[in-house]
């Protein structure tokens, strides 16, 4: 299972008028999910292009840039993510607009809060099997703000660092998923990782892990997702510990 779902589903919400952002806001959050706010159109495209959501909702009506242009823009790159429009722009011709510009559903203001949550868990959820599709067939794996790519041996580190990995990196860190929660040891580390024929020491093992660490914690020191376990080997958790 990926750690998409497991992890707070990400909204990125756009609304110009800030006392119902923040009532939304406070809505979404009591639901479960991660929400990041933009007051206008140009904040909203710039968040949208280098974050990655379960789904964006839209105001029409925003200061810098309209939503069906932000809407635009956004498909222009990214044809998955879902978007909802939530707008007081109430006709027919509004809502067929909106559709045409690439939104997957329309609500207008005033709206019934939990219709609007249930339409969000629907869309979302959709959001989330399209991602771990993609991720299977790509060979990624995300956990908190890292991901690995294993195909291409890449990686995204804490704040956004990128590294290149090693074969022998890959190696390990899909043993460590693969078996995430679990105890590994060492002597199956040697065995899938190193093979029968060469024994490193326990020291190369360790250097391996630190440097994962190094990668992937915010506090290398204490490590919420590369666990060493006393007597045993290493843990990884997708959660932190």
């Amino acid at each position: 299972m990926s750690v998409a779902t497991q992890a707070a589903k990400r909204v990125l919400l756009a609304e110009d008028e800030e006392n119902l952002r923040h009532v939304i806001r406070m809505n979404l959050e009591m639901e479960g999910y991660e929400v990041d706010e933009a007051e206008n159109g140009i904040k909203t495209l710039k968040l949208a292009k280098n974050g990655r959501y379960n789904l964006i909702i839209l105001d029409v009506m925003m200061p810098e840039m309209d939503g069906f242009t932000v809407c635009q823009n956004i498909r222009l790159e990214d044809t998955h993510t879902p978007i909802l429009f939530l707008t007081a722009k109430d006709t027919s011709q509004d809502i067929v607009e909106g559709l045409k510009n690439g939104a997957d559903d329309y609500i207008t203001k005033p709206f019934n809060l939990e219709e609007f949550l249930l339409r969000v868990k629907v869309l979302v959820k959709h959001s989330v099997r399209g991602n771990l599709a993609e991720e299977r067939a790509m060979g990624i794996y995300r956990f908190g703000e890292c991901e690995i790519d294993f195909n291409n041996l890449k990686a995204t580190g804490v704040g956004g660092k990128k590294i290149d990995l090693t074969k022998r990196e890959v190696e390990l860190l899909k043993l460590l998923v693969e078996k995430r929660g679990l105890a590994v040891s060492r002597k199956q580390i040697l065995e899938v990782v190193w093979g029968y024929d060469v024994f490193p020491t326990t020291r190369t093992i360790d250097n391996f892990i630190n440097s994962f660490r190094k990668y992937f914690e915010k506090d290398p020191s204490n490590p919420r997702h590369f666990h060493s376990v006393r007597g045993i080997g290493y843990k990884f958790t997708e959660q932190e510990e």
